[in-house]
């Protein structure tokens, strides 16, 4: 049976070298094709670790030239990568819309940005997003599974917490008026942003210390704001966990015979009376 390939919406060619170099690229079910994805993992590591190793001074002293030659072979290699899976594709256009196909743009674009603006080759560590493809590599599949089912989750929940989200920035822009009313700019509350700021800081536990209540007053709405936030941050945990819940319970069948519950989609037959059970 021949397996299932999720870039065939971009159009395998019929034949020729164009399918040869398809299947060495797109397809991972294969010995040349798994070979190219994890030598193409490997490439990826190793160039986002040059990046990080060119950011730390005493490295970049010593070996800059090695590591900026290095990180030249892996912006030519992965420019060569992605006009190769230009061209192997019936549509190119499709594929360089898709999402793997502007993060493989975005692996090489950063190198000749910074031809013309110094320090844009840091943005190179956008590769690490490359990594994702290990979910098809390794056909982790149920991992796949869950990361549909939070987006799934995220998606639904987005009014909620968009309003959750609304009260809280309510709640932070009153409690900084109060503070720079309060503590004012003697003691650091120089504007009402400043306060804001502050108040952001505070109910997200964060506490940079940058600025502190210097006034009674100041400490005891500053602690309240601090016990406000566990609550603000177990919030949207809530709704997201409520909805995956609901997810969950909604892919779950039920048989209409006993009325035993949660079997899996995949189920035929029910668990506790043997009864067929509907498709799902």
């Amino acid at each position: 049976m021949k397996s299932y390939d999720p870039h065939q919406h971009f159009g395998r060619p019929a034949g020729g070298w164009r399918a040869r170099l398809y299947g060495v690229i797109f397809e991972s079910d294969t010995p040349a094709g798994r070979a190219f994805d994890l030598a193409l993992i490997g490439a990826i590591v190793l160039s986002v670790t040059t990046v990080v190793l060119a950011s730390i001074a005493a490295v970049a002293q010593e070996y800059g030239s090695w590591l900026f030659a290095a990180e030249w072979c892996f912006t030519v290699l992965f420019t060569v990568e992605y006009f190769g899976r230009l061209l192997c594709v019936r549509n190119p256009l499709r594929y360089a819309r898709s999402f793997f196909g502007v993060i493989d743009l975005l692996a090489a674009l950063p190198s000749y940005m910074a031809l013309f603006l110094p320090g844009a080759h840091v943005l190179l560590n956008v590769r690490i997003l490359r990594l994702l493809r290990m979910f098809r590599i390794l056909k982790l599949t149920m991992y796949v599974e869950e990361y549909g089912m939070l987006g799934r989750a995220l998606l639904a929940s987005r009014r909620k917490i968009l309003i959750f989200l609304s009260v809280v920035m309510m709640i932070v822009f009153l409690l900084g008026t109060v503070m720079y009313v309060v503590e004012g700019p003697g003691n650091g509350f120089t504007s009402i942003p400043t306060a804001v700021y502050w108040a952001i800081s505070a109910v997200t536990t964060v506490g940079f210390g940058d600025l502190v209540p210097k006034t009674d007053l100041g400490r005891a709405i500053a602690s309240v704001m601090m016990l406000l936030g566990w609550g603000i941050l177990a919030v949207p945990t809530g709704i997201i966990s409520a909805e995956i819940s609901s997810q969950r319970r909604a892919s779950l069948r039920t048989c209409a015979a006993c009325l035993a519950e949660d079997h899996e989609p995949s189920a035929r037959f029910c668990k506790s009376c043997g009864a067929g059970l509907p498709l799902p």
